[in-house]
C-alpha cells in the first residue's frame, strides 16, 4: 500500500492526550486544549486515535481544520506517520498537533500486547504523552496511578498530568504533591464544571453537528483551559518530541492520479451526506475522491430537496438517522429522488447510517426504500473491528478482496434479505449488508453495510468506487443545467411506475372525443376543415416519395431558417404529442411541474414516463395569469402553454423567462402562437438557454391527421429529445408539409389568418357575454374559455352543438367549457341556441355526468 510521497518532512511539535481509562475527560481536555491554543494564535492540528467518529467533529470546531483519525487496525501501523504528516500539512502547515487517545493508555486489540492502543500510536509518532486524570475520587493515589502507567513502558515519555474534576485548592495541592514525588509535573487543573460536559446518548457523545450550542461550548472550553492549564508548558512538552521524518500520505499516489483536476467543475459529483443526521465520514474519503477526479459535494438529507447537480455517485456515511427518522421521512422529495437515482444505476455506498436510510423504514418511519427491508433499534450493541471478504465481484471490491472495518450500532435490519440480493461482505462466514444491481446493468451498483471503512487504509476501495462514478458519468448524457439523470429515471423505472397514482382528471380526453356526425364542431381547435389547395397539392405529390425513408434534413433547414436559429436548435416531431413524450423521457430532472389549467398532454406524457408532476394552478381571479413565484424553487422541469389551452391567456415572455435558472428546463407549448398576430410573446428569437419551445402546424393548416410539428430550443435539450426519438418518426408528407408551411408565402398567409381571427373572436366573446356567460379575457388563441351553468355542455349537444368539456383540465370544474372561434355564421348559430332559456337555467347533469 502506498502511504506517502517521495519527499521526507519532519514531524512538528506534538503531544498525545491519554488517560488511565475511559470517562476521565480526554475529549473535554483535548478539545479545550486545541481551542485554547488556537485562540492564542497557534495553528493546531487535531487527531483522534481509533475509529471514533464523534470526537473529530469537536476537534474540527476547535481547530478550524478537519479532525482526523489515526487507527493502526484500519490503516496499518506503517500508515500512521504518513497520515499524521498529511494532517499536519493540510490545509496549511500546523504549528503543533494534539492527539486524543482512546480508552485507557494501553487498551488495544484484545489478545495482543496493546496493538492499536494510545501507547502504540504515541510510540509510532514518537510523541510525548500527557495524562488526563479524574481526581474527583482520589488524592495521593494519583501519583501511584501515573507512576504505574509510566513503568509499563519505559520508552514512553510522559510529559505531565492535567487534573480533571479537581475539588478545593487543598485537594489540588495534595494531588500535585503526590505526582511531584513521582516526577510528574501538573500542567493544569480543571475544576468540576458540569456545564462543559458533552451530552451523551446510546452510542456515546452527541456529535458536534447535532448540537446547536457546540461552538459556544468549545469556546467556553477554550477560555476555561486557557485559565486553568499552562499553555506554554504544553507547547514545551510538544516540542520535546524527537525529530521524526517521513513522507506525508498522498491521496493521489495512494489511488493513482486521474487526469481530471480535483477542482474541475466538470468533474462528476459524488453527493456526500452531511447535516445533523449524517455526521460521520473520514476526511480522507473526500480527498481520495478528489484525487480520483471526482468532486465531493455535501448535501443534507433532512433539508435538501434533491441531490446536487451533476451527481454521478452517492456516499452515505455514518450518523444517527434513527434519531432523525421523522425529519428524514418528511423530506419525501429527496427520498423519491434518491430512490429513482439508485434504481437507475447510480453508484451508491451506504455505511451504517446510510444503510438505515436506504431501508424501507426505520423504526416505522418511511425511508428511501432502495433496500426492501425494515430496520429498527434493538437492545444489543454491536461493536468491534471486523475483517470482511467479498464473495463476488461488487462495487467496492473484486471477488476475494479483503478489507478491515469497524461497526458500532444498536440498530439492526429486521427483515429477511431481499430476493436476488448478494451480501455486501462475508464476515466469519456470515453475510453482512447488501450488494445489489437495481438497474439490471449486470454489475452491482449499490453497496450497503453496517461496516465503516477508512478508505485511506484501503485506497483500492476508493479507486473502484471512483471508477464506477466516472463510468456512470460517461454513460449518462449531461443535459442542460448539469443534472446527470439517465433516461431510465424518466422512462424505465418500474418502481416509479408503481408509485404513479392514477390521475384525478381524464388527461387523455381531447376535443375530438366530443365530435360526431351531424353536430356542429366547436370543440376542436383546428382552423380549417381541410388543408388549403396549394398545400393539398404538395401533400399529394408526397405520395410519389413514400417508397423512400424520410430524411428530415429539409425540414430542419426550413425550421432553422424560419426562426433564425441553427440546425442544432431544432427538431422536427410528429406533432406536439410526440414532443411532449420526448421531453418526458429524455430531459433530466425528477421534480417536474406543470402549470395548469393547460393542455393535458404534458402531464399525461410525464405520468406515462413514470414521473408524477406537481401542479401549479393559476388563479381565475387573476385571469389565470402566471405568477413565477408560485413555481417551487426546486422544480427542474416546468411545462407551460403560451397562449395557454384552454384559457386562451397569453403570458408575457419576460414573465416566463423569470422561470429559467441553473439546472432547470422550461418547456413552452406554443402550439397556437402562430394564431397570435406578430407572434408576440414568443420565446423563439431570444436566448434559448434552458428553454425548449414546441410548435404545431396541425391547427393552423388543417393537418391534425398528418401530425407535423417541431421543437426549437437549447441544443442540449434538443439533443436529449433527439436521443429518444424513434427512427423515421416524422413521415415524408409531414416533412414536405413542414417545409411548405414555413415558406415565406405560407407564413404571410398564417399571419393574415391570425389578424382575421381577432374580429371573429371578439364577435364570439360579445355574444357569449350578452347571454350571461363569463369569458376569460383577454383571449388571444383561436378559442375562448367560458363559464356557465353546470350541464351546459350536454344541453348544447342536445341542440346539435359540441364544445370542449372543461373539467378534464386540472384547475377547472364542470362549469367550464372551451369554445372554438369559427366563422360569423357558426358563431351566430351558437348565440341563437344559447338564447334558449332552457339552456341557461338548470342544475347538475342527470346521473352525475360531467
Amino acid at each position: 500500500m502506498t502511504v506517502g510521497g517521495s519527499d521526507l518532512v519532519q514531524a512538528g511539535p506534538r503531544v498525545v492526550i491519554a488517560a488511565p481509562g475511559s470517562g476521565q475527560g480526554k475529549t473535554t481536555v483535548a478539545t479545550g486544549l486545541m481551542a485554547a491554543l488556537r485562540a492564542a494564535g497557534d495553528r493546531v492540528a487535531g487527531f483522534k486515535i481509533g475509529p471514533d467518529y464523534i470526537d473529530p467533529g469537536y476537534h474540527a470546531l476547535a481547530t478550524g481544520r478537519p479532525g482526523r483519525n489515526l487507527d493502526p487496525r484500519l490503516c496499518s501501523p506503517e500508515a500512521i506517520l504518513p497520515l499524521f504528516l498529511h494532517g499536519m500539512a493540510v490545509p496549511d502547515r500546523a504549528d503543533l498537533a494534539v492527539v486524543e487517545g482512546v480508552m485507557g493508555l494501553y487498551d488495544g486489540q484484545l489478545g495482543t500486547p496493546g496493538f492499536a492502543s494510545t501507547a502504540h500510536v504515541a510510540g509510532l509518532l514518537g510523541a510525548p504523552v500527557i495524562i488526563v486524570l479524574d481526581v474527583s475520587g482520589l488524592s495521593r493515589t494519583a501519583g501511584a496511578i501515573v507512576a504505574g502507567l509510566a513503568a509499563a513502558d519505559p520508552e514512553l515519555q510522559i510529559g505531565g498530568v492535567i487534573l480533571n474534576k479537581a475539588g478545593s485548592d487543598r485537594h489540588r495541592a495534595e494531588v500535585a504533591a503526590a505526582l511531584a514525588e513521582q516526577g510528574f509535573p501538573v500542567l493544569g487543573s480543571v475544576p468540576r464544571d458540569a456545564g462543559i460536559a458533552v451530552p451523551s446518548r446510546h452510542l456515546g457523545l452527541i456529535p458536534a453537528a447535532e448540537r446547536g450550542e457546540a461552538a459556544d461550548a468549545v469556546a467556553r472550553l477554550a477560555e476555561l483551559l486557557a485559565g486553568m492549564v499552562d499553555l506554554d508548558a504544553i507547547r514545551e512538552v510538544a516540542r520535546r518530541a524527537p525529530g521524526l521524518r517521513g513522507a506525508p500520505w498522498d491521496p493521489a499516489a495512494a489511488i493513482g492520479a486521474h487526469p481530471t483536476a480535483a477542482t474541475d467543475s466538470a468533474a462528476p459529483v459524488v453527493a456526500v451526506a452531511g447535516g445533523r443526521a449524517f455526521t460521520f465520514h473520514y476526511p480522507e474519503t473526500e480527498e481520495l475522491l478528489r484525487a480520483a477526479g471526482c468532486r465531493p459535494v455535501i448535501f443534507d438529507p433532512v433539508t435538501d430537496q434533491r441531490l446536487p447537480d451533476g451527481t454521478a455517485g452517492l456516499y452515505l456515511g455514518g450518523g444517527f438517522p434513527e434519531l432523525h427518522a421523522a425529519d428524514l421521512a418528511g423530506n419525501d422529495r429527496l427520498r423519491q429522488h434518491i430512490a429513482d437515482a439508485i434504481a437507475s444505476g447510480l453508484p451508491t455506498v451506504a455505511e451504517c447510517a446510510g444503510l438505515l436510510y436506504l431501508c424501507r423504514s426505520c423504526d416505522g418511519a418511511p425511508m428511501v426504500g432502495a433496500l426492501p427491508v425494515d430496520a429498527g433499534m434493538t437492545e444489543r450493541l454491536r461493536l468491534g473491528y471486523r475483517t470482511a471478504v467479498a464473495d463476488h465481484d461488487q462495487l467496492l471490491s473484486p471477488a476475494g478482496g479483503t478489507v478491515v472495518g469497524h461497526e458500532f450500532h444498536r440498530t439492526a435490519v429486521l427483515s429477511d434479505a431481499p430476493a436476488g440480493a448478494s451480501a455486501g461482505w462475508q464476515i466469519d462466514d456470515r453475510p453482512e449488508g447488501y450488494s445489489l444491481d437495481p438497474s439490471g446493468s449486470g454489475r452491482p451498483t449499490l453497496h450497503a453495510s453496517y461496516l465503516h471503512l477508512h478508505w485511506a487504509g484501503q485506497p483500492q476501495v476508493a479507486r473502484r468506487f471512483a471508477d464506477a462514478v466516472h463510468s456512470y458519468a460517461r454513460r449518462v448524457p449531461q443535459p442542460a443545467g448539469g443534472v446527470i439523470a439517465p433516461p431510465s429515471i424518466a422512462q424505465h423505472s418500474k418502481e416509479s411506475r408503481r408509485r404513479t397514482d392514477p390521475p384525478d382528471h381524464d388527461l387523455d380526453h381531447h376535443g375530438d372525443r366530443e365530435i360526431a356526425d351531424g353536430l356542429t364542431d366547436l370543440a376542436v381547435n383546428v382552423r380549417l376543415d381541410r388543408p388549403p389547395s396549394w398545400l393539398a397539392e404538395i401533400l399529394r405529390g408526397s405520395v410519389d416519395a413514400l417508397a423512400g425513408y424520410p430524411r428530415p434534413e429539409r425540414a430542419i433547414a426550413a425550421i432553422a431558417a424560419a426562426h433564425g436559429v441553427t440546425a442544432e436548435q431544432v427538431l422536427p416531431t410528429a406533432g406536439g404529442a410526440e414532443a411532449f413524450t420526448l421531453i418526458a423521457r429524455g430531459v433530466a430532472g425528477d421534480r417536474p411541474v406543470v402549470v395548469h389549467p393547460q393542455f393535458t398532454e404534458p402531464e399525461a406524457a410525464l405520468r406515462t414516463a413514470g414521473r408524477v408532476p406537481r401542479r401549479v394552478i393559476t388563479d381565475q381571479a387573476d385571469g389565470f395569469a402566471l405568477d413565477p413565484a408560485a413555481v417551487p424553487d426546486d422544480a427542474d422541469l416546468i411545462m407551460i402553454g403560451n397562449p395557454t389551452n384552454p384559457t386562451s391567456v397569453l403570458h408575457p415572455a419576460d414573465r416566463i423567462r423569470r422561470l429559467v435558472g441553473p439546472g432547470r428546463v422550461v418547456c413552452v407549448d406554443e402550439a397556437f402562437m402562430d394564431a397570435v398576430p406578430g407572434e408576440r410573446e414568443s420565446l423563439i428569437g431570444g436566448d434559448l438557454t434552458g428553454i425548449v419551445v414546441l410548435r404545431s402546424l396541425t391547427k393552423t393548416w388543417g393537418l391534425a391527421g398528418l401530425r407535423a410539428g417541431y421543437a426549437v430550443g437549447d441544443p442540449t435539450i434538443i439533443a436529449a429529445m433527439r436521443a429518444q426519438q424513434p427512427p423515421w418518426s416524422v413521415s415524408v408528407p409531414a416533412i414536405d408539409a413542414t417545409v411548405a408551411c414555413l415558406s415565406e408565402s405560407a407564413r404571410a398567409e398564417a399571419a393574415r389568418a391570425a389578424v382575421d381571427f381577432e374580429p371573429r373572436r371578439r364577435l364570439l366573446i360579445v355574444g357569449l357575454e350578452r347571454v350571461g356567460l363569463t369569458v376569460v379575457q383577454p383571449a388571444t388563441a383561436p378559442f375562448v374559455l367560458v363559464r356557465g351553468p353546470v350541464g351546459l355542455r350536454s344541453r348544447l349537444r342536445d341542440h346539435g352543438i359540441v364544445v370542449r368539456r372543461g373539467d378534464t383540465f386540472p384547475g377547472l370544474d364542470a362549469s367550464w367549457i372551451r369554445v372554438a372561434v369559427r366563422d360569423p355564421e357558426t358563431t351566430d348559430q351558437l348565440i341563437k341556441t344559447l338564447t334558449n332559456p332552457d339552456l341557461m337555467s338548470f342544475g347538475p347533469e342527470p346521473g352525475g355526468q360531467r
